[in-house]
């Protein structure tokens, strides 16, 4: 076997021992620290291809029964550092759908916080407008009130009137009842006068009948 191509295999052996240790404590740890040791993962990563593309030289330059042997160790290699590339992924992803939720929720925030000062501007208007409504309903329930007050009053002034005058046509129906009935005595006066006067006329014709006569048969 090619000595070149088993110090090749050490290093990588020791970079993909140190960069599974690295991903273990990146998912322990979050913020910069996280990131940072997500930085030297990928660093780590990018030097064992680069000693996966040596290794894979040096077993290509070998004769075919140690090259067999050597690709399908470089296949098992390729295959870990493909798992690693598969994690670092998935932290980095979970890393950046933190950053996206703390971002999102920041923003949420800031919205929530904008919607609440928006609607509390305008329930304090909402709440203004409803205070001069209420005071214009105020106003307008006493001017009906006055209002009321006022035509109740005109009413009883109008019953006291009304009564006044029924009262008074009652007092003019009084007095053309007296004075039809004095002018029914009046006529039947003047009619007891008008036959008293012949009953007196014919009393005094009478009379003066009668003395003739007695003048007459004295002087007879």
């Amino acid at each position: 076997m090619s000595e070149v191509f088993e110090g090749y295999e050490r290093q990588y052996c020791e970079l993909s021992a140190s960069l599974s240790k690295k991903l273990t404590s990146a998912g322990l740890v979050d913020g910069e620290q996280k990131k940072q040791k997500i930085s030297e993962v990928k660093a780590g990563i990018e030097q064992a291809e680069s000693l996966i593309r040596k290794m894979d030289l040096e077993a290509r330059s070998l004769q075919p029964n140690v090259k067999a042997v050597l690709l399908a160790k470089l296949r098992e290699y390729k295959s870990d550092l493909n798992n690693l590339k598969s994690q670092v992924k998935q932290i980095s992803s979970a890393n950046l759908n933190q950053a996206a939720r703390d971002e999102l929720l920041e923003s949420g925030m800031a919205d929530a916080l904008t919607v609440s000062a928006d609607q509390r501007t305008r329930l304090m208007t909402s709440t203004e407008k409803l205070n001069k409504s209420s005071d214009r309903i105020r106003d307008s329930r006493k001017t009906m009130l006055e209002t009321e007050e006022l035509g109740v009053s005109i009413l009883q002034d109008l019953h006291q009137q009304r009564q006044s005058l029924l009262h008074a046509q009652n007092t003019v129906h009084g007095v053309d009842e007296n004075i039809g009935r004095s002018k029914r005595i009046l006529t039947n006066m003047s009619r007891r006068m008008g036959r008293n006067k012949w009953i007196i006329g014919a009393i005094i014709v009478v009379l003066v009948i009668a003395i003739i006569l007695i003048l007459y048969f004295k002087l007879k």
